[in-house]
């Protein structure tokens, strides 16, 4: 785990697998909204609205995975000290905040001509908001205290704390009567929609994961380098005051 905890290294890394997954993400996004507009077919009930989800459903995934990515690297710089794990948590959280908000956008457009409104207190949908005040909660400590480590470690205790909600998104549609359906591609049976459907929401999943990785990684090289021009900076202020 302490392989790439050489800053040098990871951006050595980073540097090699970006233009790949730039590629990818290309190739994914593409076909994934050609899929989505002219592949999949509509709804029988909600026609062209339905359409809507291919961009819904895989930001509100990505919310709940970038979280864990979150508070993995949270917990890793808590117990092991990894030296690039605040520095990780620290680069996914605005990229999940992204997904999140995303999904609650999309999430009241497709609302409003299926269920005749915007919002409602529901199971999901609450459950949703909350995630996303807990990634603005977890940028907030970030950049509202001035010693690193502190914020380091307050942030990622929130960040562990939090984690009790992705169960909570994940089974509130079982728990609680709301206007959100149940599952309905995660499913003992199968998904109960066309496979050109699915298909088309795991291209545009993945599509998704590896624009959170072009974005993760070019995070973390800016934090790496910020770090490295914030500590030349003291070095030449303490020669200076000698």
């Amino acid at each position: 785990m302490h392989k790439y905890a050489n800053p040098a290294q990871f951006n050595r890394l980073a540097d090699r697998l970006l233009p790949w997954i730039k590629g990818l993400l290309i190739l994914t996004l593409s076909y994934g909204l050609y899929s989505s507009i002219f592949i999949a077919p509509e709804d029988y009930q909600q026609s062209a609205t339905s359409r809507i989800m291919f961009i819904h459903v895989p930001s509100a995934w990505m919310s709940m995975l970038v979280y864990m990515v979150m508070a993995t690297a949270s917990f890793t710089a808590l117990v092991w000290k990894h030296p690039l794990a605040y520095l990780g948590a620290k680069s996914a959280a605005p990229i999940g905040a992204l997904f999140t908000a995303a999904a609650l956008l999309t999430g009241a457009l497709w609302g409003k001509p299926t269920w005749g409104t915007y919002w409602m207190w529901d199971g999901r949908m609450t459950s949703v908001l909350v995630l996303f005040f807990l990634y603005l909660g977890y940028m907030a400590i970030w950049s509202t205290m001035d010693d690193e480590e502190k914020a380091g470690k307050a942030s990622s205790i929130l960040a562990l704390v939090g984690v009790i909600n992705i169960p909570i998104i994940k089974f509130s549609v079982d728990w609680w009567n709301g206007l959100h359906q149940g599952a309905s591609i995660m499913k003992a049976k199968g998904p109960s929609m066309p496979s050109e459907m699915w298909v088309t929401l795991f291209i545009m999943f993945f599509a998704f994961q590896f624009y959170f990785a072009l974005m993760f990684l070019w995070r973390m090289k800016t934090e790496i380098n910020a770090k490295k021009i914030a500590a030349y900076r003291q070095a030449r202020i303490a020669e200076e005051s000698r």
